[in-house]
């Protein structure tokens, strides 16, 4: 019986060479993962079918996670990792132009983009691994902005008509639904409306703007 390069003893030789392609091999677990479970969601998501597309056996990969839960939360938490990096250093960027190099990354990248799509309306079910954390996220992110906007609304930079709570939760919304309209077509331009968004409801109305055209309906 062949025994996976995975499942072999790492001996005190050459230690550091096995450790690499370890972590290598698991990253590609990774990457794979995120192919399947854009496409399918957890619940879709088959680790038979992640191990095929990475070369190794089932219990190859079962060396590196101890089961899908793990191996998907680790999907999440590198996925969370490259949209905060995208974000860019809060010190140094508005709340409002955080959430524009999002929108404008996920542009570049379907594959995560899809994936958050996809989990995040899975994990309405209240079974589903990410329910917890996916409703803990769209709180906290909620009670952060909102107390973000008012600091805004202080400062002259966000209009002072609207109400800061509902403001942080249409923010996520848009962007949720946005980037949805994206994914089924491509041709949307994800960072033109949320621009449009922001300089139409969040920042102050410019006197010398047009007025906006309304549809007659």
């Amino acid at each position: 019986m062949a025994v996976d390069a995975d499942e072999r003893p790492v001996t005190s030789r050459g230690t550091r060479g096995p450790y690499a392609t370890g972590q290598a091999r698991r990253q590609a677990i990774v990457d794979e993962a995120l192919g399947v479970f854009s496409r399918t969601g957890f619940h879709g998501g088959s680790l038979r079918e992640i191990a095929k597309r990475v070369g190794v056996t089932p219990a190859g990969l079962l060396h590196h996670f101890a089961g899908k839960d793990e191996l998907f939360a680790e999907v999440i938490h590198q996925r969370d990792e490259k949209v905060r990096a995208a974000a860019g250093d809060p010190a140094e960027h508005t709340l409002l132009e955080q959430a524009r190099r999002v929108v404008a990354h996920n542009q570049t990248s379907r594959g995560l983009t899809s994936l958050y799509a996809i989990v995040s309306a899975e994990a309405t079910d209240p079974e589903h691994p990410s329910h917890d954390d996916f409703s803990e996220r769209y709180r906290t992110r909620a009670v952060e902005a909102e107390e973000i906007l008012r600091r805004g609304q202080e400062a002259g930079e966000v209009r002072d008509d609207i109400d800061p709570a509902l403001a942080a939760r249409l923010i996520s919304a848009v962007m949720d639904g946005i980037q949805l309209q994206w994914l089924l077509d491509e041709s949307v331009d994800m960072v033109v409306l949320f621009d449009e968004f922001v300089s139409r409801y969040l920042h102050p109305a410019d006197p010398a703007a047009p007025p906006v055209a309304r549809t007659q309906g």
